[in-house]
């Protein structure tokens, strides 16, 4: 046994014993048996001096105890101390440490009580940071107030596989607004002043109407409202400190059933798909699209998928407004947006013939945006898209709406350039464009662009207009054409590679 070892043994021992969230009768057995044998049992309160912890841990306290009553010296209000809010607590729990260190050093075992549990979000962290490089610690852990706050709903918080976010009420209102948007259910703690912000992050987040206001969960002064109706007098809502906002997540008995919606995937990475894509996705009964689109979501238990070739766009649409008719929640998903060249049309077209069939398109990040961003801002001034494919329409319009965009010296964004059956337009179109821009136009060849970070596959490359090459472009190939203004130069070298960059300034000459 080492030197160590041996004098802890000689000291106390530390419980972080957590007592739930306000009702007695939560309070463990383990807690409770420990709290009555503990030597010294230790608490914390603000100035008024009334301890929430002591008053839950009362029925278990023993008679001739010690009691350390950690009295903070500031909460909401201001102080003196040089150091400021932050000062005076460290101050408080360098001290506190100490009083609890000197019963430890004396071989008293301490119960220092945390409401909830004493690693969740709990003022117990502060000694237990300063005190285990010393003393020997066990945690009790306690119900916490996100339990307490479900029960007293009657809701259930999570099903399946809903993700449950747990956020402080004292992030800034837009990061509140991003983490709200990107997860199924979610609770907010540390209300008090924080509740106006709270509020409107769950209001412009779409999340209001689905959430509870909880205050002092399991005790006697337990209130459950809707959020929505806590401050809709307007103004600052001031609640107490005790008190969290609750959203359930979507299940399946709760997502309103009967319609589609177009859901766009992004280029490719998950990182670059928006958290209500997500969403959409995940309270969907049924997923439709091209196979390896429906890859890219993953399988979630009882969804069902309805893979198909990446040419039988009707039939999709057909199929997703049959299953929502059904009574079903669909989502068809879509590369890029889905509203650019890709599936919302198709479906919104078809819906015309399913009275009662709603449609909804959750938009997305461009195969163009995406392009853009690896060389820099070529996209920067006016621009047009434009899609090659003569598959849907004539080869003459195309060449109508190329010459028409570089007559007016947009620069182009060029969809579906190639395919394996399509190999001739790539050089028609740059036979067209010549006649219009400069031979040493900048254009960007890119091949898979779809993460936020290169990946397997792709190529990225700059040339100019006249070396334009058709075989270096293929089905999964984007092409950008700069503008008369488009500039293109070299960025800082990497190994063998120099990194191009290519943007359009935002004025135009004249």
């Amino acid at each position: 046994m080492t030197t160590e070892t041996t004098e802890r043994g000689t000291h106390g021992t530390l419980y972080g014993v957590g007592l739930g969230p306000g009702d007695p009768e939560l309070v463990t057995v383990k807690a409770a048996r420990l709290i009555g044998a503990a030597d010294v049992v230790a608490y914390h309160s603000a100035r008024h001096g009334k301890s929430i912890a002591r008053g839950i841990a009362e029925p278990y306290l023993r008679e001739g105890q010690l009691e350390e009553h950690l009295v903070y010296p500031v909460t909401t209000e201001t102080t003196e101390h040089p150091g400021g809010y932050v000062g005076a607590m460290e101050d408080f729990y360098a001290a506190a440490a100490e009083r609890i260190a000197a019963h430890l050093e004396a071989g008293r075992d301490v119960a220092l009580l945390a409401e909830g549990d004493p690693l969740f979000y709990s003022s117990y962290m502060h000694m237990h940071t300063r005190l285990t490089e010393r003393f020997d610690a066990v945690i009790v852990p306690g119900v916490t107030s996100v339990s307490a706050a479900s029960a007293a709903t009657g809701t259930p918080l999570v099903q399946g596989d809903d993700v449950l976010t747990i956020l402080p009420g004292t992030l800034p209102t837009a990061e509140l607004e991003r983490r709200l948007a990107d997860t199924d259910a979610a609770v907010v703690l540390k209300l008090g002043r924080s509740y106006t912000r709270v509020r409107e992050a769950l209001e412009s987040t779409g999340r209001l109407d689905e959430a509870y206001y909880v205050e002092r969960a399991s005790t006697d002064r337990q209130r459950v409202s809707p959020a929505g109706e806590v401050g809709s007098d307007g103004g600052e809502i001031k609640v107490p400190y005790f008190s969290l906002a609750m959203v359930p997540g979507r299940s399946r008995a709760t997502t309103p059933h009967g319609s589609v919606v177009v859901v766009g995937l992004g280029p490719g990475d998950s990182d670059w798909m928006t958290p209500q894509s997500r969403r959409e996705l995940s309270a969907a009964t049924d997923l439709i699209g091209y196979g390896p689109y429906l890859d890219r979501v993953g399988a979630r238990a009882g969804q069902h998928h309805h893979p198909s070739d990446n040419t039988d766009e009707p039939a999709r649409a057909q199929l997703a407004c049959k299953l929502a008719q059904e009574g079903r929640t669909v989502a068809v998903v879509s590369s890029g947006d889905p509203g650019v060249f890709a599936m919302a049309t198709a479906v919104l077209e078809e819906a015309k013939q399913w009275p009662g069939v709603e449609v909804r398109v959750i938009p997305a990040m461009t195969a163009a945006q995406a392009v853009a961003s690896r060389v820099g801002a070529p996209l920067g001034h006016d621009y047009a898209v434009i899609s090659l494919s003569d598959r849907l329409k004539p080869w003459d319009v195309i060449v109508d709406r190329l010459t028409a965009a570089a007559k007016a010296d947009l620069a182009l964004a060029i969809y579906n350039p190639a395919s394996k059956t399509r190999t001739w337009q790539v050089g028609a179109m740059r036979d067209v464009l010549l006649e219009y821009r400069d031979p040493s136009t900048p254009v960007v060849i890119a091949r898979a662009v779809s993460g936020a970070e290169p990946g397997p596959g792709e190529r990225v490359s700059v040339v100019r207009l006249v070396d334009l090459d058709p075989a270096q472009v293929d089905m999964r190939t984007m092409l950008i054409i700069g503008s008369s203004q488009t500039q293109w130069y070299a960025g800082s070298a990497a190994g063998d590679t120099t990194e191009d960059r290519v943007f359009t300034p935002r004025h135009y000459p004249g």
